[in-house]
């Protein structure tokens, strides 16, 4: 009989060979560490979750929304849902919550599986009405059909649960975050889960026995089938930038975390803290571009033997190509003159393409659709990580994906990243920015990464974005400015000043003539460093003074 395809198919193996060895640890509500799953418990824990599911109809192909914050009951619950065969469905929280409400609409569960707070918001909102399984996290079935202690006890006698689900099958629903649009519920079939997991254990040289501190709570899911220990860090996963360092590196510390995932607004924390990490090995930063100065930064509080990873993706497709930071810092100087931002080569088996840069929808692959080498254009991947589909959003999947033949007689999809980009000359991808986000003014496109690093360099300020106003062709590009923290209103005249000197030095960024100071960018929920560059657009058509 053939092993099924599914995550959790590691997990028994894993409970066999080292029961004893710790999943992960979780923080209590006293702020310590009381909280831990061996392998051996997580196996037990949910294979009964699983069975207790089952008997209350939450079986294979069932989609089950799963609001629970990154405790124990997150992890029993989503590996038991895997077993299952039942599909979860996760949404970021801190979404608006009409976007919120609309995503649990289109997902139509038959189940809702939430913390009280999360139950209680689901009948005064509205949420989820196809649900007719209700379970809760709390001590009482209040607003709900059970407490999850209660399921797991109806299914404690029933033994291992074996996943019996194939590559096709749906394993999870998981919404992007909308930060360049409304959110899209991507389909993840089993084969896509299976393939990162192969994928991020050859790209970064994954070992099991390593202890990861993953702050960014849906990768904490991959530890325990690359057979990690992860230490759950105690902090709001929707807010990195609020975290506290001292309670990172106590962690780091007590545990011995050699792996380390975050946001770019994650790093700059740990950049500003500046106390070194002498354990950590491997860092991996995600969800927009990093700051080359606090890649420099993390290098020099790492050990010598250590590496900073920068890989590049989507919820669409992950991983897609790689970078190692100290790469990264090589090239900035092309960076900081336009050249975009350097994302590294694609993991193998992915095959990346640059396509025309167009809104149209394309349905199948042509190789004429490629533009000439070192041309800008779309971002396009092929590979065994290329969702095909998102839930319920036919228009939507039409417009991110191609159809292609392949000679063999069979076919892929091919997924439009929505971003552009090119490659260079030693085959190295460069990112410039977001398809949506391009300026397209009478004298031609700009794209924002190869804009707002030039001017990043100029001291004072802490970050820039590209916003156009008026009509697509005749757009007015306009450099929207955020200052660093303390700088007193009364400078804005000379930072003005460097900013347009700045940028005279380059052709395309000399277009650039009106300038905005802005108090603070919108950012995005999940990883708090992707701009909101819709909300900036607006803000500026409203601005009618240069450098105001």
């Amino acid at each position: 009989m053939s092993e099924p395809c599914n995550i959790a198919v590691a997990l028994p193996r894993l409970a066999a060979e080292a029961p004893e060895r710790i999943a992960m640890h979780c923080p209590g509500r006293d702020g310590g560490y009381g909280l831990r799953l061996s392998y051996g418990e997580l196996d037990a824990r949910s294979d009964a979750i699983a069975a207790g599911l089952a008997r209350r109809g939450i079986v294979r192909g069932s989609r089950a929304v799963v609001m629970v914050r990154p405790t124990p009951e997150f992890f029993l619950l989503m590996f038991a849902l895997f077993k299952a065969g039942a599909v979860p469905v996760l949404v970021d929280p801190g979404i608006d919550k009409r976007a919120l409400k609309q995503c649990l609409d289109e997902a139509q569960p038959e189940a809702f599986i939430g913390i009280p707070l999360a139950q209680f918001a689901r009948v005064l909102l509205g949420w989820a009405k196809s649900a007719r399984v209700r379970i809760t996290t709390g001590g009482r079935a209040w607003l709900a059909d059970a407490t999850l202690a209660q399921v797991e006890r109806e299914g404690a006698d029933a033994g291992p649960q074996r996943p019996d689900t194939d590559g096709d099958d749906v394993a999870a629903i998981l919404f992007t975050s909308g930060s360049t649009g409304v959110p899209k519920g991507v389909v993840y079939r089993h084969r896509h889960f299976v393939a990162q997991i192969d994928m991020l254990r050859r790209a970064f040289g994954i070992e099991a026995g390593g202890v990861d501190l993953p702050t960014f709570p849906p990768f904490a899911l991959f530890d325990p089938a690359l057979g990690l220990t992860s230490i759950i860090p105690d902090m709001d996963p929707t807010r990195p930038v609020q975290a506290d360092p001292r309670k990172l590196h106590a962690a780091i510390a007590r545990f011995g975390a050699d792996q380390l995932f975050g946001s770019p607004a994650l790093m700059r924390v740990l950049a500003e803290f500046g106390q070194p990490l002498p354990t950590v090995k491997r860092v991996t930063s995600a969800g927009a571009p990093v700051p080359p100065e606090v890649v420099a930064k993390m290098l020099e509080l790492l050990p010598d033997d250590a590496n900073f990873w920068t890989p590049y993706g989507a919820t669409e497709c992950l991983p897609v190509a790689v970078i190692d930071g100290r790469e990264l810092l090589a090239l900035r100087e092309r960076t900081e003159h336009g050249a975009g931002t350097c994302v590294g080569r694609p993991v193998s088996p992915n095959e990346v393409r640059i396509i025309g840069i167009g809104d149209d929808a394309i349905a199948e692959w042509s190789d004429a659709l490629q533009v000439e080498a070192g041309q800008v254009g779309e971002i396009t991947v092929a590979g065994p990580t290329a969702t095909d589909a998102y839930f319920n959003r036919e228009a939507q999947t039409r417009l991110a994906k191609i159809r292609e033949r392949l000679s063999d007689g069979g076919e892929r999809i091919v997924h439009r990243m929505g971003d552009v980009g090119y490659f260079d000359e030693a085959g190295r991808l460069w990112f410039c920015g977001r398809k949506s986000h391009r300026v397209e003014t009478a004298a031609g496109p700009l794209y924002t990464e190869q804009v707002e690093p030039v001017f990043n360099v100029c001291p004072q300020v802490r970050r820039t974005a590209l916003v156009g106003v008026g009509e697509s062709g005749a757009q007015q590009p306009v450099l929207c400015v955020e200052l660093d923290a303390g700088v007193p209103r009364g400078e804005q005249a000379a930072v003005l000043e460097a900013l347009r000197t700045i940028g005279a030095k380059h052709l395309h960024t000399a277009r650039i003539e009106r300038f905005l100071f802005h108090p603070g960018f919108p950012v995005d929920i999940r990883h708090n460093a992707k701009i909101g560059r819709e909300k900036l657009a607006a803000w500026a058509a409203t601005q009618r003074e240069t450098g105001a």
